[in-house]
């Protein structure tokens, strides 16, 4: 069938990764900068690169991925190597529903502080109705 656009090949690794997560909430995949982002409710949670899956962390979560034998996602930038706040996922993850859903709400739940922390910051000074906020 054409439509006038270009047909996106689907990528199997994500429809794999979503699939396993549906026993733990409805999660869509958003293409981004070469990989997919993986939302819940609109809330970014983890990312997909290279058909590698990463998860959200935060400073009281790491140790657990590290245990588990995970590693940081690092990138090149022009001038330096850059590390985010994602994980890889725990092999054991990629098998099993039920120990999927375990490093999902984990990896939410950072999202979550990140969200409200960014929005704390956020709304900081600002005036609302004469009183600051």
């Amino acid at each position: 069938m054409k439509s006038g656009f270009l047909e996106v090949p689907r990528n199997e690794f994500v429809d794999y990764v979503v699939e396993l997560m549906a026993g733990w909430a409805a999660v869509a995949a958003r293409k981004m900068f070469g990989g997919h982002g993986l939302y819940r409710e609109g809330l970014m949670f983890a990312l997909i690169v290279a058909d590698e899956l990463y998860f959200k962390t935060y400073a009281e979560n790491v140790a657990q991925f590290e245990r588990a034998g995970s590693h940081p996602f690092v990138y090149q930038s022009r001038d330096r190597t850059m590390q985010l706040s994602y994980w890889s996922a725990p092999a054991d993850s990629l098998d099993s529903p039920p120990e999927m859903g375990g490093w999902c709400q984990s990896a939410y739940g950072a999202a979550l502080r990140a969200q409200t922390v960014h929005t704390k910051v956020a709304g900081a000074g600002k005036t609302i109705k004469g009183k600051r906020k």
